[in-house]
């Protein structure tokens, strides 16, 4: 995996698709973090083929590293969203979810779509986090930074 660096609020480096795609695995907005689609995707390779409840426990490690280079964590999220590729995954993607976040117990939405962008990924989540003064803390850091 990446470093999880930070660039003026920005976190990337998780997949090849950030560069490729232009986007970030995660950007700050405030006291906000918003984490972008994240997949199984891990160190170039999709992991836990097959399985939705270890594909579902990565992709929100994923979305869990990139939330801790703001200093964040599963207590902090407040809204969560699981995009599944079937209908049967409902209930193993549910339980990885309890399991991490049953004590923050953030908003949730679970869709089912016709497909990811790589057919072996079973499972994309989402993630938002909020902590109060977090912009002051990231603007005090910032001026710490050659």
């Amino acid at each position: 995996m990446t470093d999880g660096r930070i660039v003026r609020g920005r976190v990337g480096g998780f997949s090849p698709w950030e560069e490729e795609f232009g986007y970030s695995r995660a950007v700050a907005a405030g006291d906000h973090v918003h984490v972008a689609g994240s997949t199984a995707w891990v160190d170039g390779r999709i992991e836990h083929e097959g399985d939705p409840y270890r594909q579902t426990l990565a992709a929100f490690g994923v979305g869990l590293t990139a939330l801790a280079a703001y200093g964040l964590s599963a207590d902090d999220v407040i809204r969560t969203r699981m995009y599944i590729t079937h209908v049967r995954d409902a209930e193993e993607v549910g339980r990885a979810h309890r399991e991490l976040f049953d004590a923050a117990r953030p908003v949730a939405t679970m869709v089912v779509v016709d497909g990811l962008i790589d057919s072996r990924m079973m499972v994309e989540v989402e993630i938002d986090a909020y902590r109060s003064g977090l912009a002051k803390t990231l603007e005090a850091l910032e001026g710490e930074q050659p």
